[in-house]
């Protein structure tokens, strides 16, 4: 692979927001990139590649198994439940509809574009499972691809009924320590259940092993972990996505594929990315805070490949990437100017905000402290209180919390003018990152900034002491 090409990638990442870019080419590493203020050892949420990592434990079970057959009626495995809205379709739906995200279950997840209705009121249930079984029918399974979190959780539920464990405990012994992976961090649900849609944490080398089980047919150090055929299957994805913006995705087993560029991948929210290409034998990892052209990075990666021996030595090439993954490991300070005479007047003031779509309810700044730093109240999308605090960097780089489950924080700002402070929040390791404005005035004081679903939105506050 062309040193100066992966050089090429490396700076296309710094454009797209990534924390982390892992290239491996006939098992191995030939580029292994992490953008500050992320680091290599920092586990990073994969999003819904943990959906991938569900269906790799359900080929599994099946080898082994525990499940006699893909086509098993979902409510097999719930035998003693009442179930709402039941009729003869959803008494129709298997596991494999659920890896397809074909059950044909109502379901509202704004996948491309929309509120996230579904998941608003999964995450305010207290039980996932039950909430889910009682979604009333929108189609025939097997009729309509719709892109549904709730079939994986129900995939999470079921490897527990096959297996008596947790799903993170059957990842450990089966899938995680035999590829060498340090068991992980993976969310619950309300019952204790590891999360099917997201949830689970990993490093960037965790994800390349899974996709080079994948690349390799199952096989791992010689034993056969996963069937060629469920593999087979993913290559040959039959199950058309039907996305506006790109009608070439397909799907199966929870997993994507791009048949026209002969590769498929496992795929996260802001473009967490495990990406097969099996014949010039790669896999690639990303992690980002941001979404990205899957098709130009294929290209871009395919592009680097010259030659399936070794390429003569380039120094100016090796010399290229070598400081293209320096540069990046750098941390870019913001720029600055002369701190507004506010910064006194606001420091340790609590600014209330009503509920809004960027979720914060109370933001404290203490500016004039001899350790800057911030206390942050809001609410997640289930209206669930969080409370965060930390430092804040005030000299142009971000500084960081302590390490929790979640990763890490990591904030800094900056006066624009004398009237408007800003805030770059990250929580370094869950691919989200922030920018706030603040702008104080005699009668108020307004946070602006995007939401989620990138809008922009402004709201205002009233400050008590």
């Amino acid at each position: 692979m062309d040193s100066a090409a992966l050089a090429k990638l490396v700076a296309f990442g710094a454009t797209r927001s990534f924390d982390s870019l892992l290239i491996a080419r006939h098992g191995r590493i030939v580029l292994d990139a992490y953008y500050a203020p992320y680091t290599s050892d920092i586990p990073h949420a994969v999003n819904s590649v943990t959906k991938a990592v569900i269906g790799t434990l359900i080929a599994i079970a099946h080898s082994e198994g525990l499940l006699d057959r893909l086509d098993r009626p979902m409510l097999d495995f719930f035998p003693n439940r009442a179930i709402a809205n039941l009729d003869q379709r959803k008494r129709a739906i298997t596991v494999q509809h659920l890896l397809d995200m074909t059950s044909g279950l109502d379901w509202e997840e704004g996948a491309e574009g929309g509120r996230e209705q579904s998941l608003i009121e999964l995450g305010r249930s207290p039980n996932w499972t039950q909430f889910i079984l009682d979604r009333p029918m929108a189609h025939p399974p097997g009729e309509v691809f719709y892109y549904d979190s709730g079939g994986a959780d129900l995939l999470s539920a079921i490897i527990t009924k096959l297996t008596g464990k947790r799903a993170l405990e059957y990842a450990n012994a089966r899938l995680f320590v035999p590829l060498g992976i340090a068991p992980p961090y993976w969310r619950r649900d309300p019952q204790g259940l590891s999360m099917g849609a997201g949830g689970l944490a990993l490093r960037a080398r965790d994800m390349a092993k899974i996709g080079y089980l994948y690349l390799r047919r199952g096989e791992w150090d010689g034993r056969q972990i996963l069937p060629p055929e469920w593999i087979d299957a993913v290559i040959h994805a039959t199950v058309n996505m039907h996305m506006t913006d790109n009608s070439s995705l397909y799907y199966s087993n929870l997993f994507w594929a791009v048949p026209d560029k002969h590769l498929y991948m496992a795929v996260g929210d802001h473009c967490q990315l495990i990406m097969v290409l099996p014949e010039p034998d790669i896999v690639a990892v990303v992690t980002a805070r941001d979404y990205c052209p899957f098709g130009k990075l294929a290209d871009m990666i395919a592009g680097s490949v010259k030659s399936e021996t070794a390429l003569p030595a380039n120094p100016q090439g090796s010399d290229l990437l070598a400081k293209a993954i320096a540069g990046i490991a750098i941390e870019e300070p913001m720029q600055l100017r002369a701190p507004s005479p506010l910064a006194d007047l606001i420091s340790g003031k609590a600014f209330q905000f009503p509920d809004n779509p960027l979720g914060v309810k109370m933001l404290t700044l203490y500016l004039a402290d001899a350790q800057p730093h911030y206390k942050i109240y809001a609410r997640d999308p289930s209206g669930a209180a969080i409370g965060m605090d930390g430092p804040i960097g005030l000299l142009g780089f971000y500084l960081k919390s302590k390490r929790s489950n979640y990763g890490v924080r990591a904030a800094r700002g900056s006066w624009l003018d004398d009237q408007t402070f800003a805030i770059d929040f990250q929580y370094v390791g869950m691919g989200e990152q922030r920018r706030w404005l603040l702008r104080f005035e005699p009668t108020k004081v307004t946070l602006s900034g995007k939401s989620k679903d990138g809008r922009d939105i402004s709201v205002e506050a009233a400050a008590s002491d």
